[in-house]
């Protein structure tokens, strides 16, 4: 026998979701029209009946926070202070992890340290000055396997790009990398072999690789700037094998 009731709750299901979508497109309407940013995706969270706005900004993807109209929307960090977490955070973790065992491990300098079973991978200039203390600290890390892509920036350290030449046109590249990054010595080579540098570069902007070191984790997930040794052994879980 029919009856409302057994109409009622379907068509609550049907009446929010034809709501949530009605405001994820107005959302996605008005953050394009009034803030000029293509919108990748609109998500309504959990907290405080605010939607996850994903722009494509110039520093790459960027969560952003908006009402159900985009009257209102800011840009920062949202925390759960019950869970203590940076939920932007994460979720950034999330949007710019890289598939790492699709990055071009051809292309880079590839370092083993011990059994080498823990595995990172370095944006590296050949110049830039926490690169260098990079490498110093990585000589206190065991059981790693470091691929270091040579991604020079050129307006900072015009120089960076011609000696990454000449290390990549060394006959041993691995020595080469540490002899210029611990010790100061480059090859003696005029560094006109094939390398990888212009393929790099494109790798580099694709990923949105701001500067150097950027170092990227087998997990995908990455991390801008110097890391101590003490440090990396924690996010690398301790010692392989423990």
């Amino acid at each position: 026998m029919f009856s409302l009731k057994s109409l009622a709750a379907p068509l609550l299901f049907a009446l929010l979701s034809a709501s949530a979508h009605a405001d994820e497109a107005a959302i996605r309407k008005n953050i394009e029209s009034r803030l000029g940013a293509k919108v990748q995706s609109v998500t309504k969270t959990p907290y405080a009946g605010l939607y996850e706005v994903i722009v494509e900004g110039p520093q790459g993807l960027q969560p952003i926070y908006s009402d159900d109209k985009a009257s209102y929307v800011f840009m920062g960090a949202v925390f759960d202070l019950n869970a203590q977490k940076n939920l932007t955070d994460e979720r950034m973790q999330k949007l710019t992890a890289v598939k790492f065992n699709t990055l071009p491990f051809d292309s880079a300098i590839k370092v083993v340290k011990g059994n080498g079973s823990r595995k990172i991978a370095v944006f590296a200039d050949a110049d830039c000055p926490y690169c260098k203390k990079l490498e110093a600290e990585l000589q206190n890390v065991s059981d790693i396997t470091v691929y270091t892509f040579l991604y020079p920036l050129d307006q900072l350290h015009p120089d960076a790009g011609k000696k990454s030449k000449q290390i990549w046109c060394a006959p041993d590249r691995a020595k080469a990398w540490e002899d210029w990054m611990l010790r100061g010595s480059l090859p003696k080579n005029d560094g006109s072999c094939d390398t990888p540098l212009a393929k790099t570069a494109e790798l580099g902007k694709k990923l949105n690789i701001q500067g150097t070191p950027a170092i990227i984790f087998a997990d995908g997930h990455r991390v801008p700037g110097l890391i101590p040794a003490a440090k990396l052994e924690e996010m690398l879980g301790g010692k392989a094998g423990k």
